[in-house]
């Protein structure tokens, strides 16, 4: 990882400006009074990648000055990007929430605005606020999941599947993915330093690798019947919105290749995650819904192989959260991780 070059820029006038900082970015945008509408107050949510910031009526996404082997957010012109990827692909399944990308500029005096006709030091995603009681996470959370509303957003999903073009690939370079996976994985949970269960690990690893060499034609198949498309990418419970008309929010947006899925492994991540929360319903009505508009009914192995492999990331995902310099709430990630590992072990027991 890599952060951003803070040399001065150069304004408009072409005088040498100092960049602000991420923290100085940050604390502005924390601000009540940064926002033209002057909200009671601004919540805001840090992850890996970016930093919400949720006012009354709507939520701003500045992305982190980062660098990873699969993204690149290093410079302002690179995030400016992304927040325009961000908006097109997220108005496939959310077109009313995802309103556009807008400026942070350096004014005169060297004062922060948003929206403002100063030089322009960063972008930001506007989005939309949507009310949280009504995510599926937190109908699962709370037991008030309705059967309509998932039936609702699963016949949405089936149709953007079903409308979706096939993306071309064969099927020695797709069971390739999922064998690059199976050695990540395994070199990630079996480090030393993160105290995981070895023979969980290797268990729910040496399961996968198994079902690749002796039915490698499941997977294949899906390559072959021309089943895998351009999709959400990023398919959790907090991304549902349900209702009326449901939407599906925050897609991956900073890699193609991550988006590039089988329907029935995006959508047994998404059943994985309901699982965690409580609820196996979901998973199993999303896929009834699936299958009666698609025609497409993916074997029960190959689910129980994409939720594994899919309990496999996020507990590697969990983990890593270790590996920050300062992380925050060290003590969740290993609870976390270990939760995935077990439901990983569950899968496992499928995939015989």
């Amino acid at each position: 990882m890599s952060g951003e070059n803070h040399s001065p820029s150069v304004s408009p006038t072409g005088e040498a400006a100092p960049a602000p900082s991420l923290q100085a970015k940050v604390a502005f945008l924390q601000r009540p009074d940064s926002y033209a509408d002057r909200p009671a107050r601004v919540e805001t949510i840090e992850t890996h990648m970016s930093f919400l910031f949720l006012t009354d009526r709507l939520v701003y996404k500045l992305k982190r000055p980062i660098r990873y082997d699969f993204l690149d957010f290093s410079t302002v012109e690179l995030r400016r990007r992304h927040c325009e990827a961000e908006v097109v692909l997220n108005r496939r399944l959310a077109g009313e929430v995802y309103l556009g990308v807008v400026p942070l500029t350096l004014e005169s005096g060297g004062r922060l605005a948003l929206e403002g006709t100063g030089m322009v030091v960063d972008w930001l995603v506007k989005m939309r606020r949507l009310p949280a009681e009504r995510m599926l996470d937190q109908a699962i959370r709370h037991d008030r999941v309705d059967l309509n509303e998932v039936r609702r957003f699963a016949g949405k999903l089936a149709e953007f599947y079903r409308a979706a073009p096939p993306v071309p690939i064969d099927a020695a370079t797709y069971l390739a993915r999922f064998d690059g996976d199976l050695r990540e994985n395994l070199r990630e949970l079996s480090r030393p330093e993160f105290h995981l269960p070895q023979d969980v690990v290797a268990g729910v690893i040496a399961a996968q690798r198994r079902l690749l060499e002796a039915a490698p034609q499941l997977l294949a198949d899906r390559a072959v019947g021309h089943r895998i498309l351009e999709a959400h990418g990023d398919l959790r419970p907090e991304h549902v919105l349900l209702g009326p008309q449901p939407l599906v929010i925050d897609c991956l947006e900073f890699n193609r290749d991550f988006r590039l899925l089988d329907p029935a492994d995006e959508l047994g991540f998404l059943a994985m995650e309901c699982e965690q929360l409580g609820s196996s319903v979901v998973g199993e009505t999303m896929f009834k819904v699936y299958g009666e508009v698609t025609g497409d009914w993916p074997p029960a192995p190959l689910v129980a192989f994409y939720k594994c492999n899919r309990a496999c990331l996020r507990a590697k995902l969990s983990i890593w959260h270790l590996r920050e310099p300062l992380p925050r709430e060290p003590e969740r990630w290993p609870r976390q991780t270990r939760r995935y590992l077990e439901m990983a072990a569950t899968y496992a027991t499928e995939l015989a």
